[in-house]
């Protein structure tokens, strides 16, 4: 750790380092992604305008694109062979293999059975990227035994391996490191909205597992005391059980989970307890550092989105402005569409669409039943 955070505290002030980054940010990932207003769906809710952040038509389809291409850079400003790392949805997963692809490093993910079931086309595009894909089953099959799972490897072989993680977790440097990563989606969201109003959103939303896409969205805003911030993490079948939800933001505890004291979903012996979400992204039962700190000095505020309201706010998009939106990101969505009847039309909530839901199609038509012609 101590190797990684000196590289990296070297390769942040290094002008070159920067300028390969952002060249890779505009040419190959395509920045800036665009500020879109969502007439429809504004209309439609009445009260505030929302704002969509494209983080959707990024290169791999997500935000997690900005970050990967900086630890790629890093594994081999530090002469690393090969990154290691953990994906949920998978969107981490293809934006690594994605970024060690372009940049002739190996690349192993590891990824809960249960996740790689529900989200086989990632799975397959991490295959076609020459990517290694190691199904974990351990525990809840999910994101935080792939943590597990990968976490072990990059102990194992340090010495020629990155472990480039896929948010804003784990122990120094990495939830800051993937936090200036992920910053150029607050920097710009903050010129575009000028330049489209003239003035600072009212609110900010943006859905919140680990945190990566969230605190890309809010830092630019932090000084900003007029603007509200506010992350949605998943309520899932409900808040009653252990088990049936993900919201460590409302019902966690302060625990140490990955290396970092943050707040953790914990039974009375501080064991991680199993969680759910629809979306396979946000089922971590701890959250990044910052967004703790940032809801205990109140400058943010974390609410929730079931896995119903997720549903229907990802059909609602579809079908008002012709956007499919990654289940991750719908849960954003379903706190704007809580939040916007509440407000007046002349304020606006900007919305982190941090990913693009072809990866939930088959999944989502399946969880609503619908009638496909030719299916079976």
């Amino acid at each position: 750790m101590a190797e990684v955070a000196a590289a990296y505290a070297e390769a942040k002030d290094d002008p070159a380092f920067i300028a390969e980054y952002e060249e890779l940010l505009a040419d190959f990932v395509g920045r800036p992604s665009p500020l879109f207003l969502a007439r429809h769906l504004t209309e439609e809710l009445g009260g505030a305008k929302i704002y969509l952040k494209r983080e959707d038509l990024n290169h791999t389809g997500a935000h997690k694109i900005n970050h990967t291409l900086g630890e790629v850079l890093l594994a081999k400003r530090m002469g690393k062979k090969k990154v290691v790392a953990e994906t949920g949805a998978g969107q981490h997963g293809v934006a690594l293999a994605t970024a060690a692809a372009l940049l002739g490093l190996e690349c192993e993910i590891h990824m809960g059975a249960i996740d790689i079931a529900k989200q086989h086309p990632n799975v397959v595009r991490m295959q076609l990227l020459g990517t290694r894909v190691v199904p974990v089953d351990d525990g809840g099959r999910s994101l935080k035994e792939a943590v597990d799972s990968a976490f072990m490897v990059w102990a194992e072989n340090f010495d020629e391996t990155l472990y480039a993680i896929g948010s804003v977790v784990g122990p120094d440097p990495f939830p800051s490191m993937v936090r200036d990563f992920q910053a150029i989606v607050g920097r710009e969201a903050r010129e575009q909205i000028l330049a489209k109003e003239g003035r600072l959103p009212t609110a900010l939303v943006a859905a919140v597992g680990g945190g990566s896409n969230a605190i890309g969205l809010f830092s630019a805003f932090l000084e900003d005391e007029q603007v509200k911030i506010f992350g949605v993490e998943p309520a899932g079948r409900g808040l009653d059980n252990p088990g049936d939800h993900a919201a460590t933001m409302t019902l966690g505890t302060p625990g140490m989970i990955h290396g970092m004291d943050t707040l953790v979903l914990q039974d009375d012996e501080g064991n991680p307890q199993p969680v759910h979400s629809i979306a396979s992204g946000l089922d971590y039962p701890g959250v990044g550092p910052q967004h703790a700190h940032l809801q205990e000095v109140g400058r943010a505020e974390y609410i929730t989105a079931s896995d119903a309201e997720t549903i229907e706010a990802f059909k609602a998009l579809c079908r008002a402005e012709g956007i499919i939106p990654a289940i991750e990101s719908a849960h954003a969505l379903a706190g704007a569409m809580r939040l916007a009847p509440q407000m007046s039309g002349q304020e606006i909530i900007i919305v982190n669409l941090s990913g693009r839901g072809d990866k939930d199609i088959d999944f989502v038509a399946e969880y609503i039943g619908m009638d496909i012609p030719g299916g079976n």
